[in-house]
């Protein structure tokens, strides 16, 4: 063995590292670890009874967000000193007498506005010392819960805001400000919902707990096998066929798990091995699995935690959060098929043997076509089917749905029991037969169902995400009570209370399994609300917006590269949610107001995506990306060289988040649906040419220059608009004293930009662009009067003399005396798209340069 590789973990070492990142190390016997797992199931009951309409229904047990954000932090802060070891030397198989004491302390100072809330109620922003007190040892209890949970850096970067809050005055120059007291710090961090307790806190409260336990549930019954096994039954023969089914099944495991290092290992534990049997390397093969797991917390319709929290800051609902991340992950995993099949195709790799039995490729097309149209007739049938059932059934409804739903649930169970059930197959046996496709897929439909419920509550009955997940999680819970009862039946076998037994045991696993993956996100939101009450409470948010102006040169392209690297640079050390926080908080409003005064209006949530992305794309860069590690642990290889080799793989998640900044399109903002189609076949094509042109190979080996081409195609594929732009500019400008021309001349629902001078929120002089859309009316002057906006027009010149509270114009961002310096109204001229044309003509002749170099002996080997 060659002295960089080692050999691979064993499974013991696995759980241990999964164990020590996520759900704590520490796994004491006897009635410690009784308490410690009662003390997690009891957390997710709680959450259960919360989320439900049940306290509503009954009368008793109702909390307001505020009690139950505290609550939930205590549960956190108990379980995170009772499941985290302080040190490394620190025992694992008991609880030492101090962490006892540090944890009850931690959960009755995160209890505390639980339990005192109506004498805190009383006393609004008059904290006595004793809430004092009981601040200052929750925050240090909270920071060292931080350390130990998620490691330093989140603890550090927490309390260099809070000692910026106290030591204001003392701060150099553009950093000063006036600085808060003790008692003022306390209060606004742990007494009110500004610090600790604020949105992020409550948005892991609310909804980000049970998604974990969902997914948790999914896996303990068995999902997580399940997808795994199906995506090798069809992927795994082709060329570089286990890498194929590694992407799938970890986009798939995606759904389950919202940690990227539990995914790898989870699904790498099986791929990893069965990729280094076709001929990848092992750090190819620790790569792949870590771009793909990583990959599945973009990947609708559960993302992670982040994505709730977008909800909150972009104030959108999750439905359309998915709505707009949906194309972006979607093509990010097309291209990482891609780019395996690239590898395969380089080293001229073979699949593994099937087990399907052989049918004609007419078959194999018809046989998808004909999945895919009865997927379809059955969405269609179920989506517009209910449709016309709500107003006939009214109340009823839910209850009909729910029977439907049983009935279906065990006409699944009753198909699947005819085939035999899924085993855990050891990657590493000698000789490996991959499972066929058709048993694989049947036995195991019933898993599809709770997803399905989760999305017809989150996009059709539009419940909220909490309550969606409430009711998946309810039908979660009755099919792990009774799958194993209702097949034994369909079987033949009588083991009615063994299977009863055993449904609940995985059921109580699940729960345990599902609060404990859950202290680290509710420490790391709770931990970050530190840093956002800071920047509230000191402002040093609108400071850090002119220091990174200072730093950009006013450069949109250039400060969206500073976030990129600070995200990069925070992930080494943050989990993705408290990175997500940090930067959204500093950053996001920076971004957008630059993107204004370079005449570029950028939406909101293609900030916040921006910043989610390159958040995640932290556990893969070198030198501290988790994910890697934990690859390279299952792998044997080296962690740093995978770490860059899967950066490398993921530089089209990197490209994303900058193309759909400038090209709102890819997030699906504005376009009908038939747009939709056309932009994903696109924005497909052009990321499998950009994928080809990073990788040096298409058909043959890329030259230098037919890499510079193929990028080139990507580029104008993805943002047609650039090139259009040179060619004929897309507005005319028109003179600031005619804006009532300009709005009588142009359709409904249009938008101009209006360029405006002003005085920024302290006071100094600075220039925008704003997007005002155009509203209805029959003349230019009933449009401007719709718009909410009054000008005093003196020659040329043109000045807001008045806008009306409340209006358009008043959302928009007019103010009074801004000066209206230049308006750009859109002009009629060639769409976009034919911009297509020439990038496709240039990519046809790549491909015409590349067939003409191909070997004879190629033809055959490339057609796999």
């Amino acid at each position: 063995m060659s002295a960089d590789k080692k050999a691979p973990a064993n499974d013991v070492d696995l759980e241990e590292m999964v164990a020590a990142s996520d759900s704590g190390a520490r796994k004491p016997a006897g009635m410690p670890g009784k308490l410690l797992v009662g003390i997690a199931a009891t957390w997710s009951l709680f959450q259960l009874w919360f989320a439900s309409p049940l306290p509503y229904i009954l009368g008793f047990g109702v909390f307001n967000a505020t009690q139950a954000r505290s609550i939930h932090l205590a549960f956190a802060l108990f379980l995170a000193f009772m499941a985290y070891p302080a040190l490394k030397r620190s025992p694992r198989d008991r609880i030492p007498i101090q962490d006892w004491v540090f944890a009850g302390v931690a959960a009755f100072c995160g209890a505390y506005m639980f339990l005192f809330y109506a004498e805190l109620a009383q006393r609004p922003g008059r904290p006595q010392p004793q809430d004092v007190i009981v601040g200052v040892i929750g925050i240090i209890m909270l920071l060292e819960a931080a350390r130990r949970a998620l490691g330093p850096p989140l603890m550090i970067v927490a309390s260099v805001f809070i000692l910026y809050s106290l030591l204001g005055p003392y701060m150099p120059g553009l950093l000063a400000h006036r600085g808060v007291s003790v008692a003022g710090l306390i209060n606004h961090q742990w007494l009110t919902t500004q610090g600790v307790f604020g949105i992020a806190l409550g948005v892991s409260t609310s909804f980000v707990f049970l998604f974990v336990l969902f997914g948790a549930l999914l896996d303990k019954a068995g999902a997580g096998n399940y997808f795994i096994k199906v995506a090798f039954s069809m992927l795994g023969h082709f060329r570089g066929g286990p890498a194929k089914a590694a992407v799938v099944a970890s986009g798939m495991t995606g759904l389950i798990s919202g940690s990227s290092i539990a995914n790898t290992v989870t699904t790498g534990t099986f791929t990893i091995p069965m990729m280094k049997r076709v001929g990848f390397s092992a750090e190819k093969a620790g790569a792949v699995e870590v771009s793909s797991s990583v990959n599945g917390q973009i990947m609708p319709p559960v993302m992670g935690a982040a994505a709730f929290l977008m909800v909150e800051y972009v104030g959108i609902p999750y439905v359309e959060v998915i709505k707009h991340a949906f194309l972006p992950a979607l093509i990010s995993y097309i291209a990482l098929i891609y780019i395996v099949h690239l590898e395969a195709l380089k080293a001229n790799m073979s699949g593994l043997p099937s087990s399907n039995p052989a049918r004609p490729l007419i078959n194999k097309v018809l046989g998808f076509l004909t999945g895919l149209l009865l997927l379809m007739a059955l969405s269609f049938a179920v989506y517009y089917g209910l449709g016309w059932l709500k107003p006939v059934l009214g109340d009823a409804t839910p209850w009909v749905v729910a029977v439907v739903l049983a009935v279906v649930y065990v006409g699944l169970l009753k198909v699947g029991s005819r085939y035999p059930e899924l085993e855990m197959d050891d990657p590493g046996s000698k000789v490996l037969k991959l499972p066929q496709t058709r048993p694989t897929v049947m036995v195991g439909l019933h898993f599809i169902l709770p997803v399905i419920v989760l999305v017809w509550c989150l996009m059709v009955e539009r419940l909220s995400p909490g309550l969606s997940a409430f009711w998946a999680t309810v039908f979660m819970i009755f099919i792990m009570i009774t799958q194993r009862p209702i097949t034994a039946f369909f079987r033949g076998r009588s083991r009615l209370a063994a299977d009863i037994k055993e449904g609940f045991l995985d059921l109580w696993d699940g729960l345990v399994s599902g609060a404990r993956n859950m202290i680290g996100i509710g420490i790391a939101t709770a931990a970050a609300g530190i840093i956002v009450g800071a920047v509230s409470q000191t402002g040093v948010g609108l400071v850090l917006a002119d220091v990174v102006e200072i730093l950009s040169m006013g450069n949109l392209m250039l400060i969206l590269l500073l976030t990129a690297v600070l995200s990069l640079i925070l992930g080494m050390g943050l989990p993705t949610t408290a990175n997500y926080i940090v930067v959204s908080a500093l950053l996001a409003p920076v971004i957008v107001m630059l993107g204004q005064q370079n005449g570029l209006i950028v939406p909101l949530i293609a900030v916040h995506l921006f910043v989610f992305y390159f958040g995640i794309m932290a556990d893969v860069t070198p030198p501290v990306g988790l994910a890697s590690f934990a690859a390279a642990a299952v792998s044997g290889g080296d962690p740093i060289r995978t770490g860059f080799q899967a950066f490398y793989y993921s530089l089209r998640t990197a490209a994303l988040p900058f193309l759909f900044i400038f090209n709102t399109d890819l997030l699906l903002i504005d376009v009908s649906f038939l747009q939709g189609i056309v932009i994903f076949i696109i924005s497909t094509i052009a990321m499998l040419i950009f994928a080809a042109g990073t990788q040096g190979f298409m058909i043959v080996r890329n030259r230098w220059y037919e890499s510079l081409l193929l990028l080139l195609v990507a580029f104008t594929l993805f943002r047609p608009g650039y090139w259009m732009d040179i060619i004929h500019d897309p507005y005319q400008s028109v003179p600031p004293a005619q804006l009532e021309q300009a709005l009588d001349g142009i359709e409904d629902g249009s938008n101009i930009r209006v360029h405006i001078a002003g005085e920024d929120a302290f006071g100094d002089p600075m220039t925008t662009y704003l997007l005002v859309p155009v509203p209805s009316g029959d003349s230019g002057a009933e449009r401007l009067e719709n718009l909410g906006l009054e000008l005093y027009v003196d020659g040329d010149q043109a000045i807001v003399d008045f806008v009306e509270f409340g209006s358009l114009a008043d959302d928009i961002g007019f103010d009074f005396d801004q000066e209206i310096l230049e308006i750009l109204a859109p002009v009629d001229r060639w769409a976009k798209e034919w911009m297509w044309i020439p990038g496709f003509l240039l990519f046809g002749l790549v491909v015409l340069l590349q067939r003409r170099r191909r070997e004879p002996t190629s033809a055959q080997t490339a057609s796999a």
